[in-house]
């Protein structure tokens, strides 16, 4: 059932759990996300992101009608959030497109123009009945500058949640994007401070990078929504390799979309369990 995000996040972060957003980036990641999440019998954020539309040839309708419409099918609470938004023309087709969130990103301007630029997107989008995300302290891994001692600063985070009026908010505390393995070492203490400084939920981008003790631990200094993408691709591109080794005459992309569907469903289910 498609709900919108605002209420997942609220009900997670009311019972000191996490709710995960996942990157969609073709319908077999969507199916494989919400079947992960009615295996687990749990709640799941469908994400799509910028990149993700550029990959589509810059047309955000048919992915996000497909994955809207696998939110419907779902027999577990589904919703659907547009991340890492920087185009304001893309930001002003997520109402349409069936959205109930985005995660408007100027997190790479300096604090003022980051301040004063989300804060006309949230009005915008909160005109359209949008929740709205984003991000202070660069977290990097694509194009990013992360570095070991570059983190979000509580105090500078109260200042820009009262500014700009945003519903929840990413921070930088020590993971990192597009990470293949799971040794990122986070600042729970500083975690604990920034839960206490703002009144807004807190948002951990880069989790594929992170261990399931590391999320347990950082859920329960407050982080509430994790995003999580390159463990399910990583999934995703293992089946498919493991089915093409095997199957050298295979040209029938079914049973290796099948074989990625299926483990990155599991991969799901997996961090799912882990979050609550």
């Amino acid at each position: 059932m498609l709900v919108p995000t605002g209420e997942l996040v609220a009900a997670a972060r009311t019972r000191g759990a996490g709710v995960g957003a996942f990157n969609v980036i073709t319908v077999e990641h969507a199916e494989a996300i919400v079947s992960g999440a009615e295996e687990a019998g749990l709640a799941v954020i469908l994400q799509i992101s910028e990149n993700a539309v550029r990959f589509h040839h810059n047309r955000l309708g048919p992915i996000a009608a497909a994955a809207r419409s696998i939110a419907e099918l779902a027999t577990v609470p589904v919703a659907t959030h547009l991340d890492h938004v920087t185009d304001d023309e893309l930001l002003d087709q997520a109402s349409a497109n069936g959205f109930g969130s985005v995660m408007y990103d100027a997190s790479a301007r300096k604090f003022a123009d980051n301040v004063a630029a989300t804060a006309a997107a949230t009005r915008r989008c909160h005109a359209t009945g949008l929740w709205v995300e984003s991000e202070l302290g660069e977290v990097g891994g694509k194009d990013g500058a992360h570095a070991p001692g570059v983190r979000t600063d509580p105090d500078d985070a109260a200042r820009y949640v009262e500014a700009t009026g945003v519903d929840a908010l990413a921070v930088a505390v020590g993971s990192s994007h597009a990470m293949t393995t799971r040794t990122a070492r986070l600042d729970h203490d500083l975690i604990r401070r920034l839960r206490d400084a703002v009144p807004v939920p807190l948002v951990l981008h880069g989790s594929s990078g992170v261990s399931d003790d590391e999320l347990v631990a950082a859920i329960g200094a407050g982080m509430v929504k994790i995003n999580i993408g390159t463990a399910l691709n990583k999934a995703f591109t293992g089946a498919v390799r493991a089915t093409l080794d095997a199957r050298a005459t295979l040209v029938d992309p079914r049973p290796y979309l099948s074989a990625a569907r299926s483990d990155m469903a599991t991969a799901v289910a997996h961090l799912l369990r882990v979050l609550a």
